[in-house]
């Protein structure tokens, strides 16, 4: 089930071959060479079904398929965008190195191509800090009885002003407790981060198990990361251990998928 540039819902059922999809395949191929660059106007749907000689309703089916992709945005009563694009971030395992923890901000690539230049982006987070009960694989990773209260940091990151990812750590009471990681005041917690947090306190991140996934946005990620109908997220489970194993936090992250790639260079194991 789909829902047209009005609202309305219809059943879009076409073949490789409709006339929907011919449409949907030139405006696609506008927007990647930049004919129709991010933001630009999309023509209506009158004007599509009288410059391909279709109903108004095929005309409506190819801006479906457009939106279903991501690549435009409707405005009601306005009619249909391209897509404003965002840089898209590379992360790879040097963002946790230590040299980094004093660094307070936050490099972005422009495209996908890892030898695109850098830009500094300006970056802001909002942060909330509550006492909860560890629910069961927060427990596990803590090593704390399922219910028992850990501190839960939630914070969502911005970056330009646009939403890119949410991310929730959890931590023993004990191990941060009178640090700023129990400070809800929005921005990094102190100069270097949480990182640097825990290394003050004598739990110095040594190693780290990261586990991704692809899924779809709950209706509250969509509207939090202003995610386009379709568009996937990438959550991402961490758990950061001291030299001696010991669990200083559990991290829930959850990233826009079209703003992220990870990439990871490593020897081949025997």
């Amino acid at each position: 089930m789909a829902y047209d540039t009005l609202g309305m819902v219809m059943c879009v059922h076409m073949d490789s071959d409709s006339p929907a999809r011919r449409i949907a395949a030139d405006l696609r191929a506008d927007i990647a060479s930049g004919h129709l660059p991010p933001g630009e106007k999309l023509p209506s749907v009158r004007d599509l079904a009288e410059r391909y000689e279709v109903s108004r309703t095929t005309a409506g089916k190819a801006l479906i398929l457009l939106k279903t992709e991501g690549l435009v945005t409707t405005r009601h009563g306005s009619g249909a965008y391209v897509r404003e694009s965002h840089p898209i971030r590379r992360l790879g395992p040097e963002r946790y190195a230590r040299h980094r923890w004093e660094q307070t901000t936050v490099q972005a690539f422009a495209t996908e191509v890892q030898e695109s230049d850098t830009a500094q982006q300006q970056g802001h987070q909002t942060q909330e800090v509550s006492l909860v009960a560890a629910d069961e694989s927060v427990a596990a990773a803590l090593g704390v009885e399922a219910g028992a209260p850990v501190y839960e940091r939630a914070r969502v990151v911005t970056r330009e002003g646009n939403p890119t990812h949410t991310m929730t750590s959890y931590y023993r009471p004990a191990d941060v407790e009178g640090t700023p990681l129990v400070d809800s005041s929005p921005g990094i917690a102190g100069q270097g981060g949480g990182f640097r947090v825990l290394a003050d306190k004598g739990l110095s991140p040594c190693e780290i198990t990261e586990d991704l996934r692809a899924r779809m946005p709950t209706a509250d990620e969509a509207l939090l990361l202003d995610l386009p109908p379709g568009e996937p997220v990438v959550e991402l489970c961490r758990v950061t251990r001291t030299a001696d194993g010991h669990v200083v936090e559990y991290a829930r992250d959850v990233h826009a998928a079209s703003r992220f790639v990870w990439s990871y260079t490593f020897a081949i194991p025997n």
